[in-house]
């Protein structure tokens, strides 16, 4: 007569506390970037002299960018067509979609706009599977994303700073910035696509 082999028991509480703090700390580099870029999108210097419920919304913010941050660096496969679960799936996607929406609507001084730039740029190329992760191709080169990361935002920095929403001019840029978008999405999905070689 055999015996059922006996189960494992419930782990102890300190191993799960142990997993968690190294949940939390893993991958610093990405959560330092994501938090700092969520906390100056929500414009620190006015944020400190507002009410309490704005305070309690950057820490907020602070403390979701905290868990986004993280670069999801996996095979893309189809889980669930949720919200959450795409949300969760694609949180590096949100996390700096939302920073620029709220620094958009903070309307942070210039000095504090260059500087979410230089985080979205350093959060972007930290976080970017493609180019960063386990899943990029071996032979891909790293520096030029790079490169084309930041002339982009230097692009659009500039043409975002530009004194002309009150002109006759102001639709020119505005379709350059349109067109100039989707030529690089069609050309970034289009070099995804192809096979090397």
């Amino acid at each position: 007569m055999t015996t059922a082999p006996a189960r494992p028991g419930p782990r102890p509480a300190h191993s799960r506390a142990a997993l968690l703090i190294g949940r939390l700390t893993s991958r610093i580099t990405d959560r330092l970037l994501g938090t700092a870029l969520a906390v100056a999108a929500c414009d620190p210097p006015a944020a400190l002299h507002a009410p309490l419920l704005v305070r309690m919304l950057v820490l907020g913010a602070a403390t979701t960018a905290w868990w986004a941050a993280p670069m999801v660096d996996a095979r893309p496969f189809l889980t669930s067509m949720r919200w959450r679960t795409l949300a969760a799936r694609r949180r590096t996607t949100v996390l700096p979609a939302a920073a620029i929406a709220v620094a958009a609507a903070t309307g942070p001084p210039v000095w504090l706009v260059v500087c979410i730039a230089a985080l979205l740029l350093a959060y972007l190329l930290v976080t970017d599977a493609w180019t960063a992760g386990v899943t990029a191709p071996p032979d891909c080169p790293r520096a030029t994303p790079a490169l084309a990361a930041a002339a982009a935002t230097a692009v659009v920095l500039l043409a975002a700073q530009a004194p002309v929403a009150g002109t006759s001019w102001a639709r020119l840029p505005a379709s350059l910035a349109i067109a100039a978008t989707t030529v690089c999405l069609v050309l970034a999905l289009r070099t995804r696509r192809s096979p090397p070689g």
